[in-house]
């Protein structure tokens, strides 16, 4: 059995101690758990759109972790989606700058018996080049997937709701882009979806599928900025354990993990913003 520690939402920067002893204790239960694989679901630093340190800084921690490290962008890493995020749009700059500190934006790896994708969901809907091609390499990696099962990992979730909502929002890719996703969320060998950016613990299924929303390992959303959105507030990490046909996913939450508010530590985190919808 392939085991795969799925750790979001850092927000890592050397400007600030936060969240580093969360991480430090989920690196302690890793280097006993010995998992397959350990990956960061996105927003890995604080301000990495803007600034190199943060980026560079985070994606060093994390590095250290004790099992092989794949990384995805986040919003906080790369920017978004003007309409959401329209001081730092993500554009070529912010990429090729991810691309250079901390990795690979896209990617697939295989498993014994599993492919493993992770996508790029900040570049979805934005019309930029890297989206197109990004379609063209899930075309890609979906055509090639043959007998195996297939986990796909992503920072925004495909959707919060159900895959035909028609609301476009902060929290989800946009309605319009997740056709591009059809090939990967339609394909009878999918049964595990994981993705961060909510700050929420929480699964659920469709089908053979099961959906996993990490929870950070930084800061929880306080419930009236996400209105309507299920799950639990809780720091920590998700272990999923990959079988001949299925994945199990488990919460994983250290003793002594610090629970951080967005409220109580805004002022050592996003100063200049004032918008409920910043995680």
């Amino acid at each position: 059995m392939t085991t795969i520690l799925q750790i979001s939402d850092t927000h890592l920067s050397p400007r600030t101690p936060l969240f580093r002893r969360n991480l430090a204790l989920l690196g302690t239960w890793a280097a006993t758990a010995r998992p397959d694989l350990i990956v960061v679901t996105g927003d890995l630093s604080l301000d990495g759109a803007d600034r190199d340190a943060d980026l560079e800084f985070a994606a060093g921690l994390l590095r250290a972790l004790p099992a092989p490290l794949l990384v995805l962008p986040g919003n906080h890493d790369v920017g978004s989606d003007p309409r959401t995020m329209p001081t730092q749009p993500v554009d070529a700059a912010r990429l090729a700058r991810f691309r250079r500190l901390a990795g690979a934006d896209m990617w697939a790896q295989d498993l014994p018996g599993w492919r493993l994708v992770g996508l790029n969901t900040e570049i979805m809907g934005t019309d930029l080049a890297e989206e197109a091609a990004q379609a063209g390499f899930i075309a890609d990696v979906a055509a090639g997937i043959g007998d195996r099962r297939l986990v796909v990992f992503l920072h925004t979730p495909a959707f919060t709701s159900a895959p035909d909502d028609p609301a476009f929002d902060y929290w989800s890719v946009a309605p319009e882009a997740r056709a591009a996703l059809r090939p990967l969320l339609h394909h009878p060998g999918l049964r595990l979806v994981g993705s961060g950016h909510l700050h929420l613990h929480h699964q659920f299924a469709r089908g053979a599928v099961r959906y996993a929303w990490a929870p950070p390992v930084s800061f929880l959303c306080e419930p009236e900025t996400q209105p309507g959105l299920p799950g639990e507030r809780l720091p920590g990490a998700l272990l999923h354990r990959l079988g001949v046909d299925a994945a199990e996913t488990a919460l994983v939450s250290p003793a002594g993990i610090e629970h951080h508010w967005l409220a109580a530590v805004r002022p050592e985190t996003y100063p200049r913003r004032d918008e409920d919808a910043s995680a």
